[in-house]
């Protein structure tokens, strides 16, 4: 599963579930399995690459797993591993935090604004 040999254990975390697409991904299966197309209604910005991409990448790292029905055409089902699912804690106490952050963040630039304007 593990691409290469990592240093650390956030060197693979950050592998693993970071950059744009992933974080979104994972928290919209979070609500349970999904269609390819479900998601890339969800994620508009995102490319059909790009989301092909991703979810091949959290899948050959055991987070998501992919079920292909026998049909014509072809139904996609995405959907979180036991291992994607034991993420929830995580994303969220990394929610709480950005939400505490960006809440500061906004107290920090309204107050310089307010201070500039005087």
């Amino acid at each position: 599963m593990l691409k290469k040999n990592y240093m650390c254990p956030v060197e693979a975390l950050v592998d693993i579930i970071g950059g744009k697409w992933k974080m979104p991904i994972i928290s919209l299966l979070f609500q349970g399995t999904q269609r390819y197309g479900a998601l890339r209604q969800a994620l508009p910005d995102v490319t059909e690459r790009m989301l092909t991409l991703q979810l091949r990448e959290l899948e050959q790292s055991g987070i998501v797993q992919r079920k292909v029905h026998a049909e014509v055409p072809p139904r996609v089902e995405y959907s979180l591993t036991e291992l994607g699912l034991s993420l929830e804690p995580v994303i969220q106490v990394m929610l709480s935090w950005s939400e505490k952050y960006l809440c500061e963040i906004k107290q920090k630039a309204d107050w310089w604004e307010e201070l500039s304007n005087r």
